[in-house]
């Protein structure tokens, strides 16, 4: 009989919370008409959204009319790109973007560049962490219409200095897109950004929910067609009731969010300890310091990393290797080969409000033999 099993893969999605389903539930009953009409049944619904941006904008320090609701954090992630590169088309056609960006900017950046645009990455040093120098050298440079860096990195955890960055920016003139979907409702959000996004599923709320924040004054027009909706920011209708639950689980995740992460930093501390002593031929990545307090990943040596993962999920634990998005492709990710690290059998491990610390022990005690056993079969021995 199989142990239970146990959820470490946070940083893809979290379980969702308690609240956010409460919040559903109830928004099913009363959250289903259209928001735009004028009947006492769109009333009701334009009070929910509307309860729902207040809310959702109290907990990130923003005015209500600068936050809109998208269908995901993917659409947040290109609407931010495409509308802040749009919106500055006069100053120029260039995208400054960290190395380490989510693959939803990442791809978006292809679309411009496509499209006749250009797009310069900035590099990172082995921790994972951008090079101020080279940044804010890239966002002086003519024609720069927007520049984007992640608030930490969804790879490998990694914090990164978007102060400083900011500040580069705001000396230089030029628009900062934060991607803070790692951060918010887990960690404070950054300062001096003009364009930010989120996603409800990383905090415990629903999929299918993301957060587009544009600034007062920042220049920013929608790359889609036209639509009424959103502030024109995203086309289409919200799914209201997931929308109600995703404000209600951050206003809840976001006032636990500095006991949680005094709970989780330290079982994070744990298994960057243990897997780098326990383990033989393992390197642990990201910063040791300047990091998320929930996320740790490390690349195990002559261990394939699906295989890995496999192993894993067998014993019960379900964890994300190589690039959380793209691990469909079975490419290194594209982070820790930014990084100059070892990308071959790599795992993350991110915990959440469910995880314990006998979840992490039974991780800690299993993974070795696991490895081992992986190795042995590949006729690696004796290391």
């Amino acid at each position: 009989m199989s142990a239970s099993p146990v959820y470490l893969d946070a940083a893809t999605a979290a379980p969702l919370h308690p609240v956010a389903r409460q919040a559903l539930l109830a928004a099913l009953d009363d959250g289903w008409a259209d928001p735009g009409r004028l009947y006492t049944q769109a009333r009701r619904a334009r009070q929910l959204l509307d309860a729902a941006r207040e809310a959702t904008a109290a907990t990130l320090g923003v005015r209500p009319d600068e936050l809109s609701f998208t269908p995901s954090g993917t659409a947040a992630a290109h609407s931010a790109v495409l509308g802040g590169l749009t919106g500055r088309r006069r100053v120029g056609a260039t995208l400054v973007h960290s190395a380490i960006e989510h693959s939803a900017v990442l791809h978006a950046a292809e679309k411009h560049v496509a499209g006749g645009g250009t797009a310069t990455p900035v590099p990172v040093d082995r921790l994972g962490r951008v090079d101020v120098d080279a940044w804010s050298t890239a966002v002086r440079e003519p024609g720069v219409a927007l520049a984007a860096l992640i608030a930490a990195s969804h790879e490998v955890g990694t914090v990164q200095p978007v102060g400083v960055a900011a500040d580069a920016c705001a000396a230089a003139g030029v628009p900062l897109y934060v991607d803070a979907a790692q951060v918010v409702g887990r960690a404070p959000v950054p300062k001096g950004w003009s364009v930010l996004t989120a996603s409800a599923h990383k905090w415990g709320g629903p999929p299918g929910v993301g957060l587009l924040v544009v600034r007062k004054g920042t220049r920013w027009e929608s790359p889609w067609p036209a639509d009424e909706r959103e502030s024109g920011r995203t086309p289409g209708v919200l799914n209201l009731p997931a929308v109600v639950a995703a404000a209600a689980s951050l206003r809840v995740a976001a006032a636990d969010a500095a006991a949680e992460a005094a709970r989780l930093a330290p079982l994070v501390d744990r298994i960057r300890a243990r897997v780098a002593a326990e383990v033989p031929d393992v390197e642990v990545v990201g910063d040791p310091d300047h990091r998320l307090p929930h996320l740790v990943t490390f690349s195990c040596l002559y261990v394939d990393g699906e295989a890995l993962l496999h192993a894993l999920d067998r014993r019960g634990f379900a964890v994300s290797s190589g690039s959380s998005c793209t691990s469909s492709t079975l490419r290194p990710s594209h982070v820790l080969e930014a990084m100059g690290v070892l990308s071959h059998g790599n795992v993350r491990v991110s915990l959440h409000r469910e995880t314990t610390e006998a979840d992490v022990e039974r991780f800690l005690a299993e993974l070795p033999g696991i490895v081992a056993g992986l190795r042995a079969e590949a006729g690696v021995v004796g290391l």
